[in-house]
Protein backbone atom coordinates (compact mmCIF):
# COMPACT_ATOMS: atom_id res chain seq x y z
CA UNK A 1 0.00 0.00 0.00
CA UNK A 2 1.17 3.18 -0.93
CA UNK A 3 0.37 6.85 0.72
CA UNK A 4 -0.37 10.08 -0.07
CA UNK A 5 -0.86 12.71 2.21
CA UNK A 6 -2.50 16.35 1.11
CA UNK A 7 -4.51 18.91 1.95
CA UNK A 8 -1.89 21.09 4.30
CA UNK A 9 -1.90 24.80 4.11
CA UNK A 10 -1.66 27.99 6.22
CA UNK A 11 -4.28 28.91 7.81
CA UNK A 12 -5.22 31.19 10.73
CA UNK A 13 -5.50 30.23 14.55
CA UNK A 14 -9.24 29.15 15.39
CA UNK A 15 -9.33 27.97 11.44
CA UNK A 16 -10.10 24.39 10.15
CA UNK A 17 -8.23 21.98 7.69
CA UNK A 18 -9.36 18.79 6.25
CA UNK A 19 -6.16 16.28 5.50
CA UNK A 20 -6.29 13.76 2.82
CA UNK A 21 -4.24 10.47 3.01
CA UNK A 22 -5.30 9.06 -0.87
CA UNK A 23 -3.92 4.80 -0.98
CA UNK A 24 -3.04 2.55 -3.57
CA UNK A 25 -2.49 -1.25 -3.48
CA UNK A 26 -4.78 -3.90 -3.25
CA UNK A 27 -6.85 -4.33 -0.08
CA UNK A 28 -6.58 -0.44 0.67
CA UNK A 29 -9.98 -1.24 2.60
CA UNK A 30 -8.23 -3.96 5.09
CA UNK A 31 -5.48 -1.66 7.01
CA UNK A 32 -5.65 0.42 9.48
CA UNK A 33 -4.37 3.82 8.73
CA UNK A 34 -3.39 6.71 11.15
CA UNK A 35 -2.14 9.86 11.12
CA UNK A 36 1.06 11.56 12.55
CA UNK A 37 2.78 14.84 12.75
CA UNK A 38 6.01 16.20 13.11
CA UNK A 39 6.67 19.47 14.25
CA UNK A 40 10.40 21.40 13.67
CA UNK A 41 12.40 20.27 16.18
CA UNK A 42 10.44 17.26 17.65
CA UNK A 43 9.34 14.20 17.75
CA UNK A 44 6.93 12.89 15.67
CA UNK A 45 3.66 12.54 17.29
CA UNK A 46 0.96 9.82 17.04
CA UNK A 47 -2.99 11.71 16.65
CA UNK A 48 -5.10 9.61 15.58
CA UNK A 49 -5.83 5.70 13.17
CA UNK A 50 -8.48 4.12 11.59
CA UNK A 51 -9.13 0.52 11.56
CA UNK A 52 -10.05 -1.04 8.02
CA UNK A 53 -12.61 -3.37 8.00
CA UNK A 54 -15.24 -1.72 11.00
CA UNK A 55 -14.60 1.64 11.63
CA UNK A 56 -12.79 1.63 15.36
CA UNK A 57 -10.79 4.44 15.66
CA UNK A 58 -8.41 5.96 18.57
CA UNK A 59 -6.87 8.71 19.16
CA UNK A 60 -3.99 9.71 21.10
CA UNK A 61 -5.19 11.48 24.55
CA UNK A 62 -3.20 14.96 23.91
CA UNK A 63 -4.81 15.39 20.64
CA UNK A 64 -8.58 14.44 21.56
CA UNK A 65 -11.35 16.99 20.99
CA UNK A 66 -10.07 18.88 17.77
CA UNK A 67 -9.51 16.41 15.45
CA UNK A 68 -11.15 13.98 13.61
CA UNK A 69 -10.38 11.27 11.55
CA UNK A 70 -12.73 9.52 8.77
CA UNK A 71 -12.54 7.37 5.90
CA UNK A 72 -14.13 6.38 2.82
CA UNK A 73 -12.99 2.97 1.25
CA UNK A 74 -14.96 3.52 -2.13
CA UNK A 75 -11.93 6.88 -2.66
CA UNK A 76 -9.76 4.62 -0.88
CA UNK A 77 -8.85 7.82 1.58
CA UNK A 78 -8.77 8.69 5.03
CA UNK A 79 -9.27 12.07 6.23
CA UNK A 80 -8.35 13.93 8.86
CA UNK A 81 -10.53 17.04 10.07
CA UNK A 82 -8.84 19.20 12.40
CA UNK A 83 -10.64 22.38 14.01
CA UNK A 84 -10.04 25.15 16.27
CA UNK A 85 -5.80 25.10 14.71
CA UNK A 86 -3.40 26.33 17.27
CA UNK A 87 0.31 27.80 16.23
CA UNK A 88 1.85 24.59 18.00
CA UNK A 89 -0.44 22.93 15.10
CA UNK A 90 2.27 23.85 12.94
CA UNK A 91 3.88 20.70 11.54
CA UNK A 92 4.12 18.17 8.56
CA UNK A 93 1.40 16.17 9.02
CA UNK A 94 1.85 12.46 7.92
CA UNK A 95 -0.83 8.94 7.09
CA UNK A 96 0.71 5.54 7.67
CA UNK A 97 -0.45 2.03 7.51
CA UNK A 98 -0.66 1.04 11.34
CA UNK A 99 -0.66 -1.47 13.67
CA UNK A 100 -3.43 -0.71 15.84
CA UNK A 101 -5.32 -2.20 18.87
CA UNK A 102 -7.81 -0.84 21.38
CA UNK A 103 -4.70 0.74 23.05
CA UNK A 104 -1.94 1.93 21.25
CA UNK A 105 -1.45 2.55 17.61
CA UNK A 106 2.63 2.25 15.79
CA UNK A 107 3.13 3.35 12.17
CA UNK A 108 4.41 0.82 9.89
CA UNK A 109 5.03 2.07 6.08
CA UNK A 110 5.06 6.06 5.61
CA UNK A 111 3.58 8.38 3.32
CA UNK A 112 4.90 11.49 2.10
CA UNK A 113 3.54 14.46 4.62
CA UNK A 114 1.68 17.67 4.18
CA UNK A 115 2.46 20.77 5.39
CA UNK A 116 0.16 23.06 7.77
CA UNK A 117 1.62 26.06 8.93
CA UNK A 118 -0.93 28.05 11.64
CA UNK A 119 -0.15 31.58 11.80
CA UNK A 120 -1.48 35.25 12.32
Amino acid sequence: VQLQASGGGSVQPGGSLRLSCAGSGRYFDLHPIGWFRQAPGKEREGISCISGTDGRTYYFESMRGRFTISRDNAKNTIYLQMNNLKPEDTAVYYCATVFMSDYDCVGDSWGQGTQVTVSS
